[in-house]
């Protein structure tokens, strides 16, 4: 099975209740994404299979040689994300450790509007 296969197979397991499917309409990164509460949790970037983990829990799969600290640009590495290439047999079971992670972190607080300044 290839990549993408296996990918959409966890689509198929996971997008349900309160799981959004990729949504091929939104804007280039994260449109083939699965999101829990609005927040990307695993998405398939450029061939890869990317998750959203505890940082310590990253590190322990790169430190396996499991995959790489994910980049989506040159030079910008996204500290609680891993980009794995090949490995497809453990990509459901990331796939629910990312959703379990995404589940337990709390929103990130919607940033204050500044009133408008009176001249």
């Amino acid at each position: 099975m290839s990549g993408e296969q296996v990918f959409d197979a966890i689509v198929r397991a996971l997008a349900k209740g309160d799981v959004e499917p990729p949504d091929p309409s939104r804007r280039a990164f994260g449109s083939n994404a699965l999101r829990v509460k609005g927040k990307i949790f695993a998405m398939m970037v450029r061939g890869l299979f990317v998750v959203k983990l505890p940082k310590a829990r990253v590190d322990a799969l790169v430190s396996a040689e499991l995959g790489r600290p994910f980049e989506p640009a040159e030079g910008r590495v996204m500290r609680e994300w891993i980009a794995i290439d090949g490995h497809e047999k453990k990509w459901p079971a990331l796939a629910e450790e990312a959703l379990a992670f995404a589940r337990a972190t709390k929103p990130k607080p919607k940033p204050k509007k500044r009133a408008a300044s009176r001249s």
